[in-house]
């Protein structure tokens, strides 16, 4: 059984991969905000554990063995935060410090049952897929809002990102999943979007926040 630091470094791992393709011990002592020494040495660790291909100079690998561990933790996390915000009602920028300290919890029993309680969701509050109880995940496809076109009418579904910060700033815009955007206009100095929402109520969003909500096309009915 893995330690709760073990887990740590197999999620950041995980996430990293799946994020930049390639992982190196740079990206992940910046992630867990370590020093290299310090992530050399957890690394060479999950290596003679079997759960990582580690070689001098050449990218980290996460083993069949590593993935579905990772994955398993990462089900947990995101479980629990679903468990959070559907059955105790907390906010989606409240959940993810609370989830990081249940994820840890070694007993399958206890997060089946959360699972059962939630009628198996696939995703979690901010959109990422929930991985099954043999570590798969069933991956969408999205696209960012700030690649679509003036005119469309999209569906956000899905976030890049999902710090405390800027959730808040989404529950600020009275943004949710599940919620139709209609694109007005671009600007092409900057990229920033005028859309329109709830009611044809109109924002406009800085491409920073455009390229982190990602969304699919929907029917043109606002």
């Amino acid at each position: 059984m893995a330690s709760q630091t073990e887990e740590n470094y197999l999620k950041s791992l995980f996430l990293l991969a799946n994020s930049k393709g390639e992982i190196n011990l740079t990206d992940l002592s910046k992630m867990l905000e370590i020093s290299i020494p310090t992530a050399n040495s957890m690394v060479n660790k999950l290596h003679e554990k079997g759960l990582l291909n580690y070689e001098k100079y050449k990218p980290l690998v996460l083993t069949a063995k590593g993935k579905k561990e990772a994955a398993l933790i990462i089900r947990k996390h995101r479980l629990t935060e679903m468990y959070l915000v559907e059955i105790m009602g907390f906010g989606w920028e409240q959940v993810h410090e609370i989830a990081e300290q249940i994820e840890h919890i070694n007993s399958n029993a206890f997060f089946d049952r959360m699972d059962e309680l939630l009628s198996f969701p696939t995703i979690d509050p901010h959109g990422s897929p929930i991985p099954d109880k043999n570590g798969k995940i069933s991956w969408k496809s999205y696209d960012k809002l700030s690649e679509c076109k003036a005119g469309q009418t999209v569906k956000l579904a899905a976030l890049t990102h999902s710090s405390s910060d800027f959730l808040k700033f989404l529950n600020s815009k009275g943004l949710s999943l599940g919620l139709k955007l209609k694109i007005h206009s671009i600007e092409a100095f900057d990229k920033s979007m005028i859309v329109s929402y709830h009611n044809h109520k109109q924002e406009q969003f800085s491409q920073m926040v455009s390229e982190r909500l990602l969304v699919e096309t929907t029917n043109p009915n606002l």
